[in-house]
């Protein structure tokens, strides 16, 4: 389904290496994208497979690549010269248990942290996570949709579970794809590669081969795209690439919540962990347990206001994921203020309701 919303939504060009468990999306797009006037190209390695994909882009084309851990660990360097030279493009980052190349048929939530904080400079980079077939459609959507319109690299993050299961999803159900494209210079003026006059404004996009000088560079630079070290303009340029996200978070942020008002306890999950959750909620209810849910389809940014209103009259917080230190515990970490933080925590196999509900119990003595 991450394919099928690629499709949907414009995705022109894509390249991949396979690697399990994302190969299914790399099968999918290598059949069905060339039918469609799309390219889809096989790479020598995960490395060249990003950087086909920032050439694509550069030239005008929506551009896609699917991964798991350690390919994306080869695509850093890549992802962070897209991020600088404001090139937008979708990662399908189907995650597996790891370090290095880890299992690769076993599932995990342990690249959440290698998604968002592996650029320098800490800018954020907008992550959706779907708990399953129909929400990989519409946050690979929402993906594209986001990568154009602020012109930088997004990931939709899943994992083996959700990426290998197979679902019955109905047509009607799915979310229809909104035109998105990038900001196109209109010749009426000068053109500035990384021109903007508000920093959380986005530069207009002329293709690299077209009708105007287009100078693209990941070193620091000005908005003409001249090398520069560290002059005001070349500062103003750095600290837009993160206002611009930062100016839309909460456009970006969306989220499932089974909100119980005045319940002193709030449960957190998201991908696959999300679905058992859901029924370790429903469990405690019947027990009269009175618990909120909250489900972010976006990790990052924060969805800082959904968060807020979901932690109201709350005074603990429980975060069930399947890594194992609690890596979406400690990104929420700073916005929970003082209330008691629990995990529920595991690798080697997927949480189920009964070991999130024990956690919710023994929260409550």
């Amino acid at each position: 389904m991450v394919a099928a919303g690629a499709l949907a939504a414009g995705c022109r060009f894509f390249a991949g290496y396979p690697i399990t468990p994302a190969s299914e999306i790399y099968e999918v797009m290598m059949r069905e994208l060339p039918p469609q006037g799309g390219l889809a190209l096989s790479a020598p390695d995960e490395i060249s497979s990003l950087c086909y994909c920032v050439g694509a882009s550069l030239r005008g084309l929506k551009a896609m690549t699917a991964t798991s851990g350690p390919g994306w660990a080869l695509m850093i360097e890549t992802l962070q010269y897209a991020l600088m030279t404001e090139t937008p493009l979708v990662v399908a980052l189907v995650q597996r248990l790891g370090p290095s190349t880890g299992g690769a048929t076993q599932g995990a939530q342990g690249d959440v942290w290698l998604a968002e904080f592996s650029t320098s400079g800490g800018y954020t980079v907008p992550v959706f996570a779907p708990s399953n077939a129909a929400e990989c459609y519409a946050l690979t959507l929402e993906a594209f949709r986001w990568a154009e319109r602020l012109r930088t690299p997004v990931v939709v993050l899943s994992d083996k579970e959700v990426g290998m299961t197979s679902e019955v999803v109905e047509d009607e159900a799915l979310p229809r794809p909104v035109e998105a494209t990038r900001p196109r210079f209109a010749g009426d003026r000068p053109f500035l590669t990384y021109g903007f006059a508000g920093a959380d404004e986005v530069p207009t996009f002329a293709p690299v081969g077209g009708d105007v000088k287009v100078t693209v560079t990941g070193s620091a630079h000005d908005q003409q795209g001249r090398l520069r070290k560290n002059s005001p303009e070349v500062l103003e340029v750095l600290r837009h690439l993160e206002r611009k996200i930062a100016a839309h978070a909460d456009e970006m942020a969306l989220v499932r919540p089974d909100l119980d008002p005045g319940a002193p306890a709030l449960l957190i999950s998201y991908g696959v962990s999300a679905r058992a959750a859901r029924q370790a909620v429903a469990a405690l209810r019947a027990e009269g347990v009175r618990l909120s849910f909250l489900q972010p389809l976006t990790l990052f940014p924060v969805p800082r206001r959904e968060l807020d209103w979901a932690l109201a009259g709350v005074d603990t917080v429980i975060v069930a994921e399947e890594n194992l230190t609690g890596q979406y515990r400690a990104a929420l970490a700073p916005c929970l203020g003082h209330r008691r933080v629990l995990g529920v925590n595991k690798i080697g196999g997927l949480i189920s309701p009964a070991e999130i509900a024990r956690a919710v119990r023994a929260a409550e003595k």
